[in-house]
This record gives structure tokens, sequence and C-alpha cells, in this order.
């Protein structure tokens, strides 16, 4: 897999450098220290993937997200990003990044990381802090009991399969769904599991294979 870094940051990029020199999978074959020489480069080098910094100078993270979507769809983008709020992790799938990585993220993750984007199976934050369910449950308006659902379906659980395991009819599975898809204004099961694991209610893939 070949990467370009986009991160105005010398010491990020000679980080980033260092943590993908084990992998004999992926090579770096370009750096962009600003948000316009981002496209250029990659329709130059025609990189895999893109590292890409939400915070650059002479462009933004998500209009060089907007711009590298629309014009080289083929392109997978990971963020980069010193903030964990939720409402920028959001902003960033939403955009169209096929990862997002919490820069506190341990280095030796970062190979996996961009694995995981490539082939599609990342719908979270990586590197990001411990989770307090509680005050996220309440934050977000969820019950205990709603929450508790919400992490099932993430956990790839039927309806069924939940109301067996919290002694509750599939029909009250069904009611509280309906309540956490309009508190968290999701349409869907595949909505919720993808807010599930951004949020850090579900541990990750790269968790388990760390």
């Amino acid at each position: 897999m070949k990467v370009l870094v986009a991160d105005d940051h010398r010491l990020m990029v000679e980080g980033i450098r260092r943590a993908l020199e084990g992998a004999e999978d992926i090579e770096l074959i370009g750096e962009a220290s600003t948000g316009s020489q981002v496209l250029p480069l990659v329709r130059r080098l025609r990189p895999d993937v893109v590292l890409l910094d939400m915070r650059m100078p002479q462009m933004d993270g998500l209009t060089c997200l907007d711009q590298l979507r629309k014009a080289c769809p083929e392109v997978k983008v990971i963020v980069l990003s010193v903030f964990s709020d939720p409402e920028r992790i959001q902003a960033a799938f939403k955009h169209g990044a096929s990862g997002y990585i919490v820069k506190s993220v341990n280095p030796l993750d970062l190979p996996s990381a961009i694995r995981q984007a490539v082939e599609g199976t990342v719908f979270h934050a990586i590197g990001l802090p411990e989770v307090d369910e509680k005050s996220l449950g309440k934050a977000a308006g969820l019950t205990e009991r709603e929450l508790s659902i919400l992490k099932a379906v993430a956990q790839g659980l039927s309806n069924a399969a939940i109301g067996k395991e919290l002694w509750v009819t599939e029909q009250t599975v069904k009611f509280h769904l309906t309540n956490i898809y309009r508190k968290l204004n999701l349409a869907n099961r595949t909505e919720a599991a993808r807010y599930a694991y951004q949020h850090g209610l579900v541990e990750s893939p790269l968790v388990e294979i760390a």
C-alpha cells in the first residue's frame, strides 16, 4: 500500500515515517505540508491511502477531504487529528473519511489502522481515551437499557438475540431501538453500530489484534 502523509508538523511526519518503517506491506511515498498541495500530489503519485491532518495551512482538512472524494474517490483517506470529540469524528466520516486516528494513538497501532481503513472494516475512531459510558449515555439522553441495546446492535446481535440476553421480548427491543434512533437521529442498525464504534462503546477489532 502506498501512503501519502499530509501534515504541517515535521515531528508528526517523522513519527509516522518511523511507525511505518517496520510494515513490509506499507510504503510512504510522499508528504504534503499544506492543504493546497494534497490534491496535486495525489494526482501525481497515485497513493492508495492519504493520512490527512484535520488542521492544515491554506486549506482545512474537511475541505481537502471533499476535494479528494470528488476527484479521486478510489483513494482512501484517513483523518489524523488531536481532537477526540464525537462531533469532529462524525463530521470526518460524513465527509467520506475511511478512518479517523487520534494523534495520541500508540504508533505501533498505525499500520493496523491503515489496513483496516483500506479493507473498509473501520467505523470508529482509533486512539480515543477510555469512555465513561454512563456520562456518554446521559449526554445522549439514553437510558442504561438503551445503552445496552445500542452496544448489542454494534456487536451484530439480532433483536431476538438481544431480547434473550436482556430477558425482554423482541417487541420491547424494537421499541427501545425506535427510541435510540430518534434520540441519536439515526436511520438504521448500520448507523447505530457506527455511532457505537465512533464513540468507543464497543471495542474495535484493533484492540483485539493488539
